[in-house]
């Protein structure tokens, strides 16, 4: 319909301070109650989109998570115009809180232009969302089960009633209840709640940058669920927007980790058009700390 997505309205809007000064509030605190990776990413881009021409997209950022935000004060995020050229421009963006810097980015723009040299990969075979099961129905579909234990219940609908303003259709849920090791590959289907149209793509692509940090570590742990998580945190993240997309229409969001050691782990996502081109690269390393003594089974 036409109900305007809050991921407009209230998660990635800035409040403008000064010229290049802005202020962003805290609207959504996942399960960890850390200040949401995404949330940050996507508001750093917001801010740095204020600071160059209409005509000019994003096409690529790179962050580093270097402080855990703190959910119950606002960031402010501050901008250094680093180059403007004729057809790219760097925007330096550091978000603060309590006088340090928590989060630093580097955004690229570029004015369109055109090439012949074009590639892409092939887009995964995969059921429509319309055939899937969204990420909230299938909690409560795990609620039904008798035989849960009553601590994973309480998590369950502690997630449900978070109000994402996300919505997720995965494509192989993973079976949440069992601890055998997964291949280190997910699939869902991603868009934003509510609409947002068609509008400046700076709009859409930090909507993505939103989006893409939702679940993405997750991925390297697939491997590995026989153990039970003691603290996970994004250390970098890194984007790269290829062609135009709508953020509030269905899009697959491929992931893989194919690598972790060292209490880190390496994801790479794709972000796919329905039609089947290629919109949205990303990367993310995290930090990732288990109990060494594997858990028992869920139910």
């Amino acid at each position: 319909g036409d109900l305007r997505s809050v991921l407009i309205t209230s998660v990635l809007n800035l409040e403008r301070l000064e010229v290049d000064l802005f202020r962003g509030r805290h609207h959504w605190v996942p399960a960890t109650q850390r200040l949401f990776g995404g949330q940050i990413v996507g508001q750093a881009l917001v801010a740095a989109a204020h600071a160059v021409s209409r005509d000019e997209q994003v096409h690529s950022l790179h962050c580093y998570f270097v402080r855990t935000g703190d959910p119950k004060v606002p960031v402010l995020y501050e901008v250094e115009r680093t180059r403007t050229g004729k057809s790219f421009s760097v925007r330096s963006v550091k978000a603060i809180q309590h006088g340090k810097p928590i989060f630093i980015c580097q955004a690229s723009f570029q004015l369109s232009q055109g090439s012949p040299v074009q590639h892409q990969f092939t887009m995964p075979t995969v059921p429509p969302p319309e055939e899937l099961l969204t990420q909230d129905e299938l909690i409560q579909k795990y609620l039904q089960n008798p035989n849960v234990a009553e601590r994973y219940r309480k998590q369950l609908t502690k997630i449900q009633a978070q109000d994402v303003p996300i919505e997720i259709k995965p494509v192989n849920p993973p079976d949440i209840f069992g601890s055998e090791p997964q291949e280190p590959k997910q699939l869902f289907w991603v868009r934003a709640r509510g609409y947002i149209g068609e509008t400046d793509m700076k709009v859409h692509c930090c909507v993505a940058a939103y989006i893409s940090d939702y679940a993405f570590l997750g991925t390297a742990l697939l491997p590995h669920r026989q153990y039970r998580i003691k603290f996970m945190v994004s250390l970098d993240h890194s984007m790269w927007f290829h062609v135009p997309f709508r953020a509030d229409h269905w899009m697959l969001y491929e992931c893989e980790s194919p690598w972790a050691g060292g209490c880190r782990g390496l994801v790479q996502g794709r972000l796919w058009r329905r039609d089947g081109v290629l919109a949205v690269t990303c990367a993310q390393e995290g930090v990732i700390r288990v109990e060494q003594t594997p858990e028992q089974s869920k139910l």
